[in-house]
């Protein structure tokens, strides 16, 4: 690895404020905050809006579209395979 080339990769503590969740991991995102640990040393702390303790999709409460609704629309817009009977071409 070339010297000089690549960001400081260090230990950063991501805070979901929404969640009050946090956790440490490595990262070359910086901050001028700073939190002190469970291990008891002090990190920086970048504040998110969303991570996976807070987003929808791994907490089970996303909203699924009505997909079935719109195939029911389109097949009847434009046929699906089956007659309907109601245009009366053959």
């Amino acid at each position: 690895m070339q010297q000089d080339k690549h960001p400081d990769y260090h230990p950063v503590v991501f805070r979901d404020r929404s969640a009050g969740y946090a956790f440490l991991t490595r990262s070359t995102a910086t901050s001028e905050q700073t939190i002190e640990w469970d291990d008891g040393e002090t990190y920086p702390v970048v504040d998110v809006e969303i991570s996976s303790e807070s987003h929808p999709f791994y907490t089970g409460k996303a909203r699924t579209v009505d997909s079935e609704g719109r195939v029911a629309r389109f097949e009847r817009r434009y046929g699906g395979g089956q007659d309907t009977g109601g245009d009366g071409a053959a």
